[in-house]
């Protein structure tokens, strides 16, 4: 993996205009998806304070995050471990989460075949 390469978070756009509310990273030829992304927070503070040019900007309060690649946890981890990460962030067990995805494909393949 490179250490030029920075991921970009990007967001597509349907042809009418809606934006996906799920963004994607589209990783180059040659490098993988990061195991970690870190992200700002940023938010407005209600103040402002006086800009370079003498005009009032913003004063803005940055939090840093990380979000870590599900994936590289699953790796790595004991499914005991991975399981306490998981609801952790509000997510089932593996377990639970595997049989009611089975049941979804279920439903799809039966309505599929029905038609």
């Amino acid at each position: 993996m490179s250490a030029n390469w920075v991921p970009e978070i990007l967001y597509e756009e349907a042809e009418d205009g809606m934006t996906s509310h799920i963004p994607f990273v589209q990783v180059p030829d040659g490098e993988i998806m990061p195991h970690v992304l870190f992200i700002f927070e940023s938010r407005n503070t209600g103040e402002t304070e006086m800009g370079a040019y003498g005009e009032e900007e913003p004063i803005v309060e940055l939090d840093l995050y990380q979000y870590a690649n599900m994936n590289t946890l699953k790796e790595k981890l004991d499914l005991n471990v991975y399981d306490q990460v998981r609801v952790a962030l509000g997510l089932e067990p593996m377990a639970v989460a595997v049989e009611k995805g089975k049941k979804i494909t279920e439903r799809v393949r039966e309505k599929v075949e029905g038609e």
